[in-house]
Order: C-alpha cells, then sequence, then structure tokens
C-alpha cells in the first residue's frame, strides 16, 4: 500500500469520525429534548398519582416533601441556597446540630440545550452560601449553635418518611415491590445491614470485607468468589459481605438520604461492630470503592490492605464543580454509545429513572419466572437479582450522594490512603470497561504511586470478577498472603 493510499485512508477515517460525531450530537440534541419533556410529564403524573395513592397515610404533623422531618425530639431540615444548587441537610437533636452533604445534582442537572450552548447562565447558576449559612456552619463546627436557627432558605424537596405518633414506620410505597424478599427488613426487630458471613470452624486469624457495586448485591461475591477460595484461604479468613443499604435484603429506607454517611455508619454497625472486627481486607468494587476509601480513612490502622475494582475516581479540572464534572462523565448525555445513553437517562432523568424501577424492580419476580422460563433455569439469576432488588429512592440518592456527590473528596481520601496507611493498595480494572474508563485507576496510581495497578484484557466492569472467579480469587489470596508475611 502506497504512502498516498494511506493519506487518503487515515483522511477518510477522519472525515467519517467528525461525521460520526456530528450526527451523535444532533440525534442526542432530539431525543434529550424530547426526554426532558416526558420527565417533565412524568413529575407531573407521579404527584397526582402519589397523592392519589398515599395520601390516606399522610397524618397531621408528619413529614411532607416540603419541609421537615422530625420525630422524638429531632429531625431533618433540607435546605438549598440560591437556585437549590448547593444543599445541606441540617440534623437537629436536643443535643446537637449537625449538617451534611447532599449532592447538588440531586437538584441541578442542566438540559442537554444548556450543557451543549455552555451559555454564561450556568455561571449565574453556581451557589455559593450566604453569610448567615456559612455563620451557623462556623459556630455547629465550634459548638457555640444556638437551640433555634433561622434559616433563610428555600426548602428542597426531599424526604418522604412518614411518622406515626414519634416512630418511623416502614411503609412500602406504591411504586415498590412489597414482597418478602424486598421487604424482609421491616420483619426484623435490627436495624442493620444484611451480612453474607463465611467462616472457618476455628477461629479465622483476619477477616475480609467485601463490598459491592452500584445496583448490585453481596451475591456478587459468594456466587463467585467464596466458592473457589483455597482450602487453606477458607480456614484462614472470615469473608463478610455485604448488601449495602437500600439493596437487595438490606433495610430500604425511604426516608433515607442514602448519604456517604448513612451507608459508612451502617457498615460499621452492622459488620465492624456487630462482627466484632479489628483489622480486615478490603475488597470493593465501583461505587463500593468510594465506600472502601471512606471506611479505610476513618479506621486508618485497621485496614491490612485494600484491593479496589474499576474505582470511579474522576480528576476534576482546577475551577470546575467536582459533581457536575463527574455526572457529565458518567452521563455524558450522548445516544452512543448505548452504556452512555443507559447512564445518562438512569442518572439525569428522576421520574424516567423511577418508570423504569417501578417496571423491573416491583416486578421483579415476573422477571425472575421468565428469565428461568427462557432458560429452563440452567442460568443463575444472582447478577440479575442484585440488578432489580431494591427502590429507586435508594438507588436516585445512592448514585447521586456517593458516585456524584463524593467527587470533591475523592482527592483527600486518596492523599490520606497515601500519607497515613501502610496498607497494600492494588488496583484491577478490564480493558474493554465502558462504565468507568480505565483512566480512572491510572489517576488512583497516580494519587498513590505505591498502588499496583492491573489492567485485565478482553474484560469488562463485570466480568472483571464474573467468568474469572477463580483467577481473581487466588491472585486475591497472594495479595493477603503478602500482607500476612509482611
Amino acid at each position: 500500500m502506497g504512502l498516498s493510499e494511506m493519506d487518503v485512508m487515515c483522511k477518510t477515517r477522519t472525515v467519517l469520525t467528525l461525521i460520526g460525531g456530528v450526527l451523535n450530537v444532533a440525534v442526542s440534541f432530539v431525543v434529550f429534548c424530547f426526554l426532558d419533556l416526558v420527565d417533565l410529564v412524568l413529575c407531573f403524573v407521579y404527584k397526582v398519582l402519589d397523592f392519589c395513592i398515599e395520601s390516606e397515610w399522610k397524618k397531621p404533623g408528619s413529614c411532607s416533601e416540603e419541609a421537615i422531618n422530625g420525630g422524638g425530639g429531632g429531625g431533618k431540615i433540607i435546605v438549598s441556597e440560591r437556585g437549590e444548587t448547593e444543599s445541606e441537610v441540617v440534623c437537629l437533636s436536643s443535643s446537637r446540630l449537625q449538617l451534611e452533604e447532599i449532592s447538588d445534582t440531586l437538584y441541578s442537572r442542566p438540559s442537554f440545550v444548556t450543557e451543549i450552548s455552555k451559555l454564561a447562565v450556568n455561571e449565574l447558576k453556581k451557589l455559593t452560601f450566604d453569610a448567615d449559612i456559612v455563620q451557623l456552619i462556623d459556630k455547629a463546627k465550634k459548638g457555640t449553635a444556638r437551640s433555634t436557627i433561622t434559616v433563610n432558605s428555600t426548602i428542597v424537596k426531599m424526604l418522604r418518611g412518614r411518622m406515626i405518633g414519634q416512630h418511623l414506620y416502614p411503609i412500602t410505597r406504591w411504586s415498590d415491590c412489597d414482597c418478602h424478599f424486598c421487604n424482609s427488613w421491616t420483619y426484623s426487630t435490627k436495624d442493620t445491614l444484611f451480612v453474607k458471613v463465611e467462616s472457618p470452624k476455628d477461629k479465622a486469624r483476619e477477616d475480609v470485607l467485601f463490598i459491592h457495586g452500584f445496583v448490585s448485591s453481596s451475591a456478587f461475591w459468594t456466587e463467585t468468589l467464596f466458592p473457589n477460595f483455597s482450602t487453606k484461604a477458607k480456614s484462614t479468613y472470615r469473608f463478610l459481605a455485604v448488601d449495602l443499604l437500600g439493596f437487595a435484603r438490606s433495610p430500604k429506607p425511604n426516608n433515607s438520604l442514602y448519604t456517604l454517611r448513612e451507608h459508612v455508619e451502617m457498615i460499621e454497625t452492622s459488620v465492624l461492630e456487630a462482627y466484632g472486627v479489628e483489622s480486615f481486607h478490603i475488597v470493593a468494587h465501583s461505587l463500593g470503592c468510594i465506600l472502601a476509601l471512606a471506611i479505610a480513612v476513618k479506621h486508618p490502622g485497621s485496614v491490612k490492605s485494600l484491593t479496589l475494582l474499576a474505582p470511579p475516581y474522576y480528576q476534576v479540572p482546577k475551577g470546575e464543580s467536582a459533581t457536575q464534572y463527574v455526572m457529565r462523565q458518567v452521563a455524558p448525555q450522548r445516544v452512543w454509545p448505548p452504556m452512555a445513553f443507559c447512564a445518562s437517562v438512569g442518572g439525569r432523568y428522576k421520574h424516567i429513572a423511577r418508570t423504569v424501577s417501578l417496571i423491573l424492580c416491583k416486578n421483579h419476580r415476573l422477571w425472575d419466572f421468565l428469565f428461568k422460563l427462557i432458560t429452563r433455569n440452567k442460568i443463575r439469576t444472582y447478577l440479575l437479582e442484585g440488578f432489580i432488588r431494591h427502590t429507586h429512592v435508594a438507588s436516585w440518592h445512592t448514585l447521586h450522594n456517593i458516585i456524584f456527590g463524593t467527587a470533591g473528596k475523592l482527592d483527600r481520601y486518596l492523599d490520606v490512603v497515601r500519607d497515613r496507611l501502610n496498607c497494600d493498595v492494588n488496583v484491577f480494572h478490564g480493558k474493554d470497561d465502558e462504565v468507568i474508563p480505565l483512566e480512572c485507576s491510572y489517576s488512583v496510581q497516580r494519587r498513590i504511586p505505591r498502588a499496583r495497578v492491573k489492567v485485565v484484557e478482553n474484560k469488562d466492569h463485570i466480568t472483571i470478577v464474573v467468568g474469572r472467579q477463580k483467577v481473581f480469587a487466588r491472585e486475591l489470596e497472594e495479595i493477603w498472603n503478602k500482607t500476612t508475611r509482611s
């Protein structure tokens, strides 16, 4: 092939790529403008349905969507300053005032038109706290906040907890599944996460905590890795795989904000405290990596090794809003590739996402039956179970408050792991991963130079474990053994 022919091919490829990009933007413009309208209509539809179906449960004095959720001497007020794009949860009790961050992406998700035009109005919508809020935070940190406060803020629609007397009553919403599996936590006196434990007959010498990713469950580990660990590993380690708050068999409270603090505290209560875990290894996948880092930072002397699979760590350019930047990376409002389109719909359109959840999650028993019927029950359905056994409240707020909302914290977390922790850090990433780009793992390594990154050829976000569980089990054992020897 001559040089001129190669030049022609390169130019042709460049032109085709350019045309494809333009078509992608043009089609995306039409599709997402239509989805903006659909989501607006669905917003009205769900407001009417929620009122008609659930109004009978709303007692005088109970919390509504508008203002306060409280009981037993305490409560939560969600406030937003100047346009509802910076929000705080103000938790009040008789003895303390606590501020808890929630992601501004819950309330500020610019339309495709706004994103593509990049008008100056975006700058006008950027928020800073009013002086009275700043003073309030300073007083709270110094312990000088008064018992009564006045906040000049827009009350953001958020909480859906329902109160009977002074106690939270875990009523299932009409659009959520009411089967025994999804609501098993309401029949228990323990308000803790579901934990699958596999321990040796004799006392285990070390503990391993497994944290699954978004819309998944502990079965991601128990159905793949647990059966494939060696006899020696099973006699040495106690394996603890947890269902995160809002997913699978764990509690799914409708009044929860599913913030980082709530997720971490539930893991601490349900695993570390309940099972007397003092030092441990952590294996985490995707969203679970963020929780793993938060736990490691909170327990720096207890973590023996940190294994992260496809960590969603995006380096945010200076001057950018961290939460909004990560949302654009995860949900870029493009129809191609298909994964980007699905992520954009699920992450940007609250009411469309609720409709999908209504169809899939509420009717998961039907889908389970059909799937088993089609496959003649020859294929295990644990991945499907993890994907559809949750509520929209849990998935929506976990996505925004953990993946988007913690974007500004991960730099600090990684720095703490680098400077204060002596644990071994290993990162695994599938080369064909279309959910979390490979660059995220290399960014972790740049932040923590001692971290080892292994790129697995021909594997994606799920098959980094599923399909290579035997190999990965051996790799984990090698990591743990190395840590024990050192």
